[in-house]
């Protein structure tokens, strides 16, 4: 899937960028001219997707190893991208991840690391963000946070309730930041993702033996999406094609899960 909008020269940080949705972001910024820097938990695991970014797009790529549950790391992470680029344009706050728990016997420390790694962590890396994005909206006129949330923060799903608080708290979020920090220059957006047939997502699938297959029957589109339909999604809520958006959630799900009382196939 090749490139549609043109960042050359920009800087985008993208948080959990070592796999799946966060892995094929960085990608389609570094295919369309961005410098990039990902970040993530492991150091090896974040140096093999940026060999693999610069294999496909020959791309500037820069490491950071954080925890973004942590306040002090998300600084610490904000400072070393600007330190090394000189400035930041994007911010993708992707890192996250779901425990999977009935809230009847869900644990405290279920509960409270979902909020973490979910809500918390975009809180954290946003707000450190923020005076640098603010500098570079003052030179640029624009620029963009995108907060990857998901469907269960729409309509919510069971045995995941932390996560779907999470990540319905994100979108709330994402139009709060937008009204503070619209006027200047910092559009804020969120991309709620559906079923993404990421790596790992098909790993836990042949693990449990959920079959997605049968479950896309349920979407118009009949099929999961794959991390780069997503990534594509990001690109434009963070391009000067999204330049009069901010505030807003754009689902990338497949479409509505619409039941009816007839048959409407031809």
């Amino acid at each position: 899937m090749g490139a549609t909008f043109d960042f050359a020269g920009k800087i985008v940080l993208v948080t959990g960028g070592g796999s799946g949705i966060g892995l094929a972001t960085a990608t389609e910024f570094a295919r369309a001219g961005a410098k990039v820097a990902i970040a993530g938990r492991k150091a090896d695991r974040l140096e093999t997707a940026a060999a693999k970014i610069r294999e496909a797009t020959g791309g500037e790529v820069f490491c950071v190893a954080a925890d973004v549950r942590n306040m002090e790391q998300c600084q610490a992470l904000i400072a070393a991208v600007v330190a090394h680029y000189g400035r930041l344009d994007v911010l993708v706050n992707n890192a996250g991840g779901a425990r999977h728990a009935a809230l009847r016997n869900a644990s405290l420390e279920t509960w409270r690391q979902d909020l973490s790694l979910n809500l918390d962590s975009a809180f954290f890396c946003a707000q450190a963000a923020y005076p640098h994005l603010k500098a570079a909206a003052a030179e640029t006129g624009q620029t963009a946070v995108v907060n990857i949330s998901s469907l269960a923060g729409n309509n919510g799903t069971m045995g995941c309730g932390a996560y779907s608080a999470a990540k319905a708290g994100l979108q709330m979020l994402t139009r709060v930041a937008a009204a503070e920090w619209g006027p200047k220059g910092i559009r804020v957006n969120a991309v709620a993702a559906g079923m993404i047939a990421t790596p790992l997502a098909k790993a836990n699938w042949a693990k449990t033996g959920f079959d997605a297959a049968r479950a896309c029957t349920a979407f118009p589109l009949r099929r999961p999406g794959e991390p780069e339909e997503v990534a594509q999604a990001v690109l434009f809520m963070a391009s000067s094609s999204a330049s009069y958006i901010t505030g807003e959630t754009l689902i990338v799900g497949g479409g509505p899960q619409i039941k009816g009382m007839i048959d409407t196939d031809d």
